[in-house]
């Protein structure tokens, strides 16, 4: 299906997405509409690079527009006229730079796939996560039920507190009644103190009724907020650790904000309550009021509640993070980064009135050269409904740095604990003060821990930091977590691999690709589940062989240069030498797949079966790719275009079925370019191509063939570049280039 109209039936959410992109006059929303299939086809990449392809393309774009034109004029449309005839005036701005005009609209389909990226990720994560939902919501259904019986027990006590008023007020009015009359018969005295003790003994009663169901409601507000505190507060910090590391993960705290809100709602209805009690017994009281021995108490007991909620409520909704950073909680000096915190207590009338400032490291730990730092740039910010998609009660700071204390090589200490820069870790905090009807009640929230560097070099082995303590800490305080860090369980750690291709590239690891690092890390073994990771061999500073080193080059390879092959499924990646023989020899002859080097940094690599002259399967590999040969020629392209020099010098691509047994043309032929490729050597008398004589190769018998990739930009008599791929070995007596 075209990508416009994957586009169009797209949900709601996803459509928003698709009218706020479209929100700008580059490229009108109904030129991409109705060109949208000759849009699609057209090779904008090259036209953002060839000034000559570009005003090619710029031409056809104005003609397009003009028999778009025509059809509105036959159809007399006149306001869908009069807006493509604008649009081509707005186009002609790029008449001098074509190749402006190109980059615009790549742009705006980059962005369309970005949509359809997260649309499809997220019906993924959605058909993934049924059971555990499906348990959630049985959860949140018990909790929403709690709530609501807590908000109808509240109302039935503002009833009780009107009967108790209307008691009070039958008692007193009767009460002074019978001190002004100055009754002198005894009997008639007597039964009216008769009915005043009555009365009396009724507003007892009803008082004691009333401090019971006060008592009662507390109960149950103090079971909600023991929930909502240490259970699903405790949820989301840890889902919000995971998300950071790249977790799919669920972190909208708009469901918290509503239950934290409605429970604070109520428990300032109880004070309400309770100050109700102190104004009706300053005006009626009595020997043994009981509301006079538990006021105070249900008082104390309601503002601890409360309280606690609001030190609760104060977090963190967005950890802070550089614009250009590899992921969140890799901080660098002087380098701008974000952070936004949210009051999941969310009352209208505080909107702007909460000051919240910003500070560093208050309790740094007394170790020898721990670093300490400023925090500058905007550092208080009142938390306000403006700056939140969801209106909840948000600071978000968007412009802060850090610099480091000049303090003679960091702190002296008493500890003789030594970590890397890239094992320290910082907290940020955040302080502000709730007010509201007499209460008062200081709020701090912290980031998680932060590792703080000084040079991009440090990223790589800041972020191994950052993944492998928030993978393995539930102590999100815990700034010496390096100090003596846990190994982590092979299921913990293999998932949270998977996570960062699946952030990376929307598609995660599958078990055998799992399965083939579990063999790098551990060796061979019939199962992985008790084995464990220590951090040192995931990654340590000063050791560039590290596990990180490697996985990350690929990764970075991967996001970089291979991300549509590899979300397509067409790369198998992680699977060893061995491995790959096994498969590949039980397939046909041209069978290949593509792997990850296990030696090269960001690598990648092809191997094919071929036949010996006996009949016998022969793997060949070349040698790996990187980012130097992808930088020039993609590797569908290389794919595509290569060639060795088969029986009676005639060259012949060996690839021919991607493993298992897709056609290679059907794996990749959406890819494919089409100024190069197989239409481009058939008539090889005009075109230059290289070619390997076939005895130049050796098979498993000398041991795996490494090859070598040569990539050439020749000229035409067109001018036009025209990118060849040539098989060589690495010693130059094995290859000719021939024209």
């Amino acid at each position: 299906m075209a990508q416009w109209d994957r586009l169009r039936q797209l949900p709601a959410a996803y459509t928003q997405q698709l009218h706020e992109l479209y929100d700008r006059d580059a490229l009108p929303m109904d030129v991409r509409h109705y060109l949208s299939a000759w849009i699609e086809k057209q090779e904008w990449q090259r036209a953002a690079r060839d000034h000559d392809f570009a005003m090619v393309l710029f031409q056809v774009l104005l003609e397009n527009l003009d028999i778009q034109h025509s059809r509105f004029v036959q159809e007399e449309s006149l306001l869908l006229q009069h807006n493509i005839r604008r649009y081509k005036q707005n186009f002609q701005k790029y008449l001098d730079e074509p190749c402006a005009l190109a980059n615009t609209i790549l742009w705006f389909l980059g962005k369309e796939k970005e949509i359809l990226q997260s649309a499809d990720l997220a019906e993924q994560v959605q058909f993934l996560c049924v059971e555990p939902e499906a348990m959630e919501t049985s959860s949140q259904r018990d909790l929403e039920r709690k709530i609501a019986g807590l908000k109808n027990e509240v109302q039935c006590m503002e009833h009780t507190m009107l009967c108790l008023e209307e008691q009070q007020d039958e008692f007193d009015f009767k009460y002074q009644t019978h001190k002004m009359e100055a009754v002198v018969d005894e009997a008639l005295k007597k039964e009216q103190m008769k009915v005043l003790q009555l009365l009396v003994n009724r507003l007892n009663e009803c008082r004691k009724s009333t401090l019971s169901d006060l008592s009662k409601c507390l109960d149950r507000t103090d079971d909600l907020i023991d929930t909502l505190v240490k259970k699903e507060l405790v949820e989301w910090q840890r889902r919000q650790q995971k998300a950071c590391i790249g977790a799919p993960d669920n972190v909208c705290l708009d469901q918290l904000e509503k239950w934290f809100t409605c429970v604070a709602v109520c428990l300032f209805q109880v004070r309400e309550f309770l100050g109700k009690l102190e104004e009706l017994v300053g005006k009626v009281s009595y020997d043994n009021d009981p509301v006079k021995a538990q006021k105070p108490v249900l008082q104390r007991r309601a503002d601890t509640l409360l309280k606690n909620l609001l030190k609760s409520s104060f977090v963190v909704e967005t950890q802070p993070s550089m614009p250009q950073g590899k992921g969140p909680l890799v901080l660098r000096t002087n380098v701008q980064f974000s952070v936004k915190t949210r009051l999941l207590v969310k009352f209208p009338e505080l909107n702007h009135s909460m000051k919240v400032n910003v500070s560093m490291d208050r309790e740094a730990p007394q170790i020898k050269g721990y670093r300490r730092f400023n925090v500058l740039g905007t550092k208080i910010k009142a938390l306000n409904m403006a700056e939140s998609q969801s209106g909840g009660m948000v600071a978000d700071f968007r412009h802060l740095t850090l610099k480091e204390q000049k303090s003679g090589g960091g702190g002296k200490g008493v500890s003789d604990i030594s970590l890397s820069v890239t094992e320290e870790l910082h907290i940020i905090y955040f302080d502000t003060v709730f007010e509201l009807k007499g209460l008062s009640v200081e709020l701090q929230a912290s980031s998680l821990p932060v590792v703080i560097i000084s040079n991009s070099s440090q990223q790589q082995s800041a972020w191994a930091s950052v993944l492998w303590f928030n993978l393995l800490s539930l102590d999100t305080k815990d700034v010496l977590f390096f100090a003596n860090s846990p190994a982590a369980p092979w299921l913990q750690f293999g998932e949270m691999l998977s996570w960062q291709f699946l952030s990376a590239t929307k598609r995660g690891l599958n078990e055998a690709q799992l399965e083939m690092i579990a063999h790098r890390l551990f060796g061979k073994q019939q199962n992985f589940d008790t084995h464990k990771v220590p951090w040192s061999k995931f990654s340590k500073e000063n050791t560039p062989d590290t596990f990180w080193v490697w996985f990350d080059g690929i990764l970075v390879m991967v996001k970089t240069y291979l991300e549509d092959l590899w979300r397509e499924g067409l790369i198998m990646g992680f699977v060893s030498k061995g491995k790959e023989k096994s498969l590949l020899k039980k397939k046909q002859r041209g069978t290949f797949l593509l792997r990850f080097s296990e030696s090269v940094i960001g690598g990648i690599t092809f191997s094919w079966v071929d036949t010996t002259i006996t009949g016998e399967p022969d793997v060949k590999t070349v040698q790996p790719f990187t980012k130097v040969d992808l930088c020039q020629i993609p590797f569908h392209e290389i794919i595509r275009n290569f060639q060795i020099l088969e029986a009676e010098n005639i060259p012949e691509n060996p690839l021919l079925y991607l493993y298992p047994n897709t056609p290679k043309d059907e794996a990749f032929g959406r890819y494919y370019s089409e100024r190069s490729g197989s239409k481009g050597i058939k008539n090889t008398a005009h075109m230059p191509f290289a070619v390997l004589p076939m005895n130049g190769l050796s098979g498993e018998a000398a041991g795996e063939s490494w090859l070598s990739l040569l990539s050439i930009q020749l000229k035409t008599s067109s001018n036009k570049s025209l990118y060849l791929c040539h098989r060589a070995l690495c010693s130059p007596l094995y290859y000719g280039l021939v024209v």
